[in-house]
């Protein structure tokens, strides 16, 4: 789902809310009483929903409902299935049950507010049921009617409060629509003039998502999930975000989706790759050992994330090994990863000057390319013309003298990780003769003198890879300041080692570990 295509939706008054089905029986009555009937069993059917298991989820609503309304077991089906969506939102496959689940859902939950106009759980209900569709609406890129649907919410959750001002879920969805009200670009606030709807407030929406966080039971889990879209997209505290999503995870550690979406967070708007790929390894290793639901799904993921961060830091040979991994799985979902799978593989073949297994993987992922582009990173709405890209693979034929000089210096950089010091300075040579620009290779070459105790010839080479550090991946150049102190607060050039440190310690899209290893050695400095 995208920034703008959610916004146009909830600022017309998106909220989400609960969500499944049982047996027809009329609600009870409620004698007054304020909040949510048979609330205890909801929240536990609630939290399977975030937990992912979804196969336990039938035998918890029967449990549910009897005490609380069968309609609220209806909006909580719904939602299992919204949550089952996102775990792979480019297929179709689940569209149709959904599609029946939630129409059922707002027919029923509809058919209550008519019986009962006064009973604040009716509308409630109604307003979630809405919700369980609008974001699959905005998803299926139906904006019209994912706007009406949200106008549909805020008069049901608006009509709730006012039965029940203590309904604290409810709030959250109305919180959602002033916030985005406010927040919303030109083409939202003119939707919201066509719709008649009033505008919002920034701090007010925020106050009453918090409240409803805070206070309410049934949708604290689903309000930590689209605050952290909050801070992420448009209070830009991505810190807070990933809290947010870590708490999730901590709560219901069998989810992939959390951990899926930190490990894009780190990328996308952190760019912090070895973080990303940390996260995106501690991913594999739960869905190897069968520690999160759909597991074998959760793999795929992990192995394309790891991939694109392998590649970022150009170590195209070990990326290779989890895209073979995918290959020889054929999976069938994400939708559209196999296709994926070879069309970066194509791309790594290429990369290391291997052009007859390039053009095998990109006519592979040209057959089985899906028709419209598919998500790359959910966080960032990156898509992926699979189809195009694999056309371009095929049709360009890559630098021999580039390429082959990039698989020496990947070459030479395992030889120096085996301390084959004389083979390793060897080949890193003939890397640059080749190709005497790249920063890549003479980082590489840099760590081989260094090792090598040749200290004035490894900051010639770091300075070399600084001097073009925009064509460097950043966790490199992060490490070149860092290795250049190291050797001038050796060498008790302080000064210059200051400077290093500092460049080290700020550098965008450094790793975390490079930043925090200067930030020691400057207050060591300092003393």
């Amino acid at each position: 789902m995208t920034r703008a295509g959610l916004l146009v939706a909830l600022v017309a008054g998106l909220a989400v809310a609960p969500a499944a089905q049982t047996r027809p029986v009329p609600a009870p009555a409620r004698n007054g009483a304020s909040g949510l009937r048979g609330e205890a069993g909801l929240v536990r059917a609630y939290d399977l929903i975030l937990d992912a298991r979804f196969e336990a989820l039938e035998a918890q609503l029967r449990v549910a409902c009897g005490p609380a309304p069968v309609e609220a077991c209806h909006v909580l089906a719904a939602t299992a299935l919204w949550w089952r969506i996102q775990l792979d939102p480019d297929s179709r496959a689940l569209d149709e049950e959904f599609s029946t689940a939630v129409e059922l859902a707002i027919r029923t939950t509809d058919a209550w507010t008519v019986r009962a106009p006064d009973d604040a759980e009716a509308w409630f209900y109604l307003g979630g049921a809405h919700a369980a569709r609008v974001q699959w609406l905005v998803l299926r890129e139906e904006r019209l009617a994912a706007a009406r649907d949200g106008k549909r919410i805020k008069d049901a959750l608006e009509r709730a409060l006012v039965l029940d001002p203590d309904l604290d879920d409810a709030y959250f969805g109305i919180g959602l629509y002033r916030y985005y009200a406010d927040v919303a670009p030109t083409v939202a606030k003119v939707l919201r003039f066509l719709l008649l709807l009033p505008g919002g407030s920034r701090e007010e929406g925020l106050a009453q998502m918090v409240r409803a966080r805070t206070n309410g039971r049934l949708l604290k889990g689903e309000a930590d999930y689209q605050l952290q879209m909050i801070y992420l997209w448009y209070e830009h505290e991505t810190g807070r975000a990933l809290e947010l999503l870590r708490e999730l995870g901590r709560e219901h550690p069998r989810n992939p989706i959390f951990p899926m979406q930190m490990a894009e967070i780190e990328d996308v708007y952190q760019h912090d790759v070895m973080a990303s790929l940390e996260s995106w390894r501690r991913l594999l290793t739960l869905a190897r050992s069968d520690r999160v639901n759909a597991a074998a799904l959760a793999e795929v993921r992990a192995r394309l994330g790891l991939a694109r961060q392998l590649e970022a830091v150009a170590l195209t040979d070990e990326a290779i090994d989890h895209l073979e991994r995918i290959v020889a799985r054929a999976p069938n979902a994400p939708h559209g990863s196999l296709a994926l799978a070879y069309l970066r593989l194509g791309q790594a073949h290429d990369r290391l000057h291997a052009r007859a297994d390039a053009l095998a993987a990109y006519r592979e992922a040209a057959r089985l390319a899906p028709a419209a582009p598919v998500a790359l990173a959910t966080s960032s709405g990156e898509r992926v013309n699979i189809r195009r890209e694999a056309a371009d693979g095929l049709r360009r034929t890559p630098d021999a003298r580039r390429a082959e000089a990039f698989r020496l210096s990947l070459d030479g950089w395992r030889q120096l990780e085996r301390e084959d010091l004389p083979a390793a300075a060897e080949t890193l040579a003939h890397a640059l003769a080749l190709n005497p620009q790249d920063p890549i290779a003479r980082y590489r070459y840099g760590r081989v003198l260094q090792a090598s105790r040749d200290d004035a010839g490894a900051l010639v080479q770091y300075e070399q890879t600084l001097s073009h550090a925009r064509r460097a991946p950043a966790v490199i150049v992060g490490e070149a300041y860092l290795e250049t102190a190291r050797l001038h607060e050796r060498a008790s050039r302080r000064d210059q080692a200051v400077s290093a440190y500092r460049a080290a310690s700020t550098w965008f899209g450094a790793s975390t570990d490079t930043q925090r290893a200067a930030a020691r050695a400057l207050a060591r400095l300092a003393q």
